[in-house]
């Protein structure tokens, strides 16, 4: 069974997020949310999740929420961008519960508010966020955390929440944790033994990044795609033309949800608004070897060019 608590109002997101389940990976906090304020509630979903219309055997859906089954662990709903409902499995792994909660729950309600979620991580330069986008094993959080080893403050890690304003993309901070594999930590000289593990069994690790996170909205002023070839030299190259839009519409988190929700033509329009705003990149690096240091100094030579060009 998972604990519960009186309801503690916590900050992440953009979001006041008042919980039944505690989520301590969160800084508490009694201001509202810039975004908004929701709510994380305990309920029994066996017998809904049984009836609700499904587009496949994990995920359903109504005209205002959605529903989706993690074997073992817990079925969510998510309801209209203000409330999310857990019905957890018996002798469920609560680290494995608040994951899917600070993950997939947070980007399919930051949709249903008409926020765009990045998938990427974030970082401040020159008192602006730069975005690092990329597939899974791209070595995003790997690159994030050695940028932040040279003093660059995280803003979010995993789930970006972009905001538009007058046309200006606004990335908003996430919560002070990353994700790290265990690859990741060795080459980074961390000790896998200082932290947990995201839930049992599991090789990633939850690494807490208070001292060195940015806590307050900045505007995006750039994105970098990391892509891997196997025997590529590290090499940066601007995105052009649609392939721009196409770059943030694939890396928009769990953008497989869009048509669901019937949001595809927002989703369209909002990027439109702002892709000719900011530049894009992408910087591909080789498949093998640890060659975080080499990218690092690749995208600040890359700001301080685009920065003197202004």
């Amino acid at each position: 069974m998972v604990n519960t608590v009186q309801r503690l109002a916590y900050k992440a997101f953009g979001l006041q997020i008042y919980s039944e389940l505690p989520l301590p990976e969160l800084s508490q906090t009694d201001q509202p949310g810039l975004i908004g304020s929701i709510s994380v509630i305990q309920a029994d979903l066996v017998e809904k999740w049984e009836y609700i219309p499904k587009v496949s055997r994990s995920l359903g859906m109504l005209e205002n929420e959605v529903m989706f089954e993690i074997k073992d662990t817990a079925i969510f709903s998510v309801q209209d961008g203000n409330t999310i409902v857990v019905s957890p499995a018996a002798h469920a792994d609560e680290d494995c519960i608040r994951l899917f909660i600070l993950g997939t729950c947070m980007g399919i309600l930051l949709m249903q508010r008409r926020v765009l979620p990045l998938h990427g991580s974030a970082l401040v330069i020159n008192n602006k966020a730069y975005a690092l986008v990329g597939r899974s094993g791209a070595g995003k959080s790997t690159l994030a955390s050695y940028l932040m080893d040279q003093n660059y403050r995280l803003i979010s890690d995993d789930v970006i929440p972009v905001m538009v304003q007058n046309g200006h993309p606004l990335a908003v901070p996430g919560y002070p944790q990353q994700k790290l594999w265990q690859q990741s930590l060795d080459y980074l000289g961390m000790n896998s033994s200082s932290y947990r593990p995201l839930f049992q069994r599991e090789a990633k690790f939850a690494v807490p990044v208070h001292d060195r996170f940015h806590a307050e909205p900045l505007p995006l002023a750039g994105i970098f795609e990391l892509a891997v070839s196997p025997d590529s030299p590290i090499t940066v190259q601007p995105i052009h033309g649609m392939e721009r839009f196409h770059t943030i519409f694939n890396h928009t988190y769990q953008k497989h949800v869009l048509s669901y929700l019937g949001i595809m033509e927002w989703h369209f329009g909002l990027i439109a608004s702002f892709v000719n705003r900011l530049p894009i990149y992408r910087l591909t690096r080789p498949e093998k070897g640890f060659s975080a240091p080499e990218q690092a100094a690749l995208i600040l030579e890359t700001i301080h060019n685009q920065v003197e060009e202004r």
